[in-house]
């Protein structure tokens, strides 16, 4: 029985009336102010979120920034320790070996600027091993193809203002190759001390190139080069060659060939047998050099220290670049190292 005061709903069967769902769809497109709170809070969550990502991105900048504040003070540091380590290097080097020993500079490598092989290094080490008292000779340790005829010459001239000025002999022995340049210093040795098989000689003198002149007209290529002077760029290889340029060249080398020769001949003396071959450029085993005069018995390093100095005591004055100054240098030279090389392809060469 129903009760005649209450309204009736269809299909409710004498049930409660439904209560309305206020958070609904219905009632918030029915309630403007709802949809329009429901708006803020989307918009109020987007920018939290822009904001979080804008406070992260501070935060990993803020966080590199100070990484790599602090491997530049390490790097800092580190240079301050290296440049110690070839300070304290250099001084303990310059230490001297009171006990008689035989003093050794090694040659080794291409004879150029800036190489361990270097005139700068090998007089540096010369100096040290003439002046030190304990050294009863000097034994160059020589293995090298040749290079430069300027630092050739310089170190070639060391040597025989040392051996006048401190009394003492100076040996070179030879390992694998003493060529060109490095015959060029060995000359100036009171005896060469050799293997049988190593390599001696090439008494000689060449500057080498390349010319694409062909290869442009070919390709179309045009060379635009603007000189002052009409033989400036007469050693530029896309540039053509006369004559006149190549035989100046030519009497150039023949000068620096006549220049080795003499210290050739001064530094071996009535040793040398002189043939048409011996200042041709080419070369030979240690044994055909004994025989020529090049060099003067066969011999090793310990041999000479053990025979012939009558020290057996090897001390090593090779002057060289160790890892601090060789990463010194490549920090430093890095941005001019291709220039370098450009400039030295058309070097003159003993070798």
């Amino acid at each position: 029985m129903t009760d005649p005061t209450r309204p009736e709903f269809p299909g409710s069967q004498g049930s409660e009336p439904p209560v309305p769902d206020l958070w609904g769809s219905e009632s918030t497109t029915g309630n403007p102010a709802s949809s329009a709170n429901a708006s803020a809070s989307a918009a109020s969550g987007w920018e939290r979120g822009v904001l979080e990502k804008l406070v992260f991105a501070t935060i990993k900048e803020q966080r590199a920034a100070r990484r790599w504040r602090n491997f530049t003070r390490l790097a800092w540091l580190l240079v301050i320790i290296t440049l110690a380590v070839i300070l304290f290097s250099k001084e303990s080097s310059t230490a001297s070996k009171s006990t008689p020993h035989t003093a050794v500079v090694d040659i080794k490598g291409e004879i150029a600027a800036g190489n361990e092989a270097s005139a700068e290094f090998v007089v540096a080490a010369m100096r040290s091993a003439f002046e030190d008292t304990g050294a009863q000779a000097v034994v160059l340790l020589i293995n090298s193809p040749g290079g430069s005829p300027v630092q050739a010459g310089i170190i070639n001239d060391e040597i025989v203002r040392l051996k006048a000025k401190h009394k003492k002999p100076l040996y070179a022995v030879v390992e694998e190759t003493c060529a060109s340049a490095a015959y060029y210093i060995a000359a100036a040795a009171d005896e060469i001390y050799v293997d049988k098989a190593s390599i001696v000689g090439s008494i000689g003198v060449l500057m080498d190139g390349f010319g694409f002149t062909g290869t442009m007209e070919k390709l179309g290529v045009e060379r635009r080069l603007l000189t002052a002077g009409e033989n400036k760029g007469f050693l530029d290889p896309f540039s053509p060659q006369t004559e006149q340029q190549r035989q100046y060249a030519k009497q150039m080398l023949d000068q620096i060939h006549q220049q080795f020769i003499t210290v050739v001949k001064t530094g071996r003396g009535d040793r040398l047998k002189e043939t048409p071959e011996t200042f041709s450029g080419l070369f030979w085993t240690g044994e055909t050099a004994v025989a020529m005069g090049l060099a003067d018995q066969m011999g090793s390093l310990d041999y000479v220290a053990r025979e012939v100095v009558k020290a057996e005591e090897v001390v090593d004055y090779t002057r060289r670049d160790n890892v601090a100054e060789r990463l010194v240098k490549r920090f430093g030279a890095a941005m001019g190292a291709g220039a370098a090389k450009s400039l030295q392809s058309s070097a003159l060469q003993l070798r």
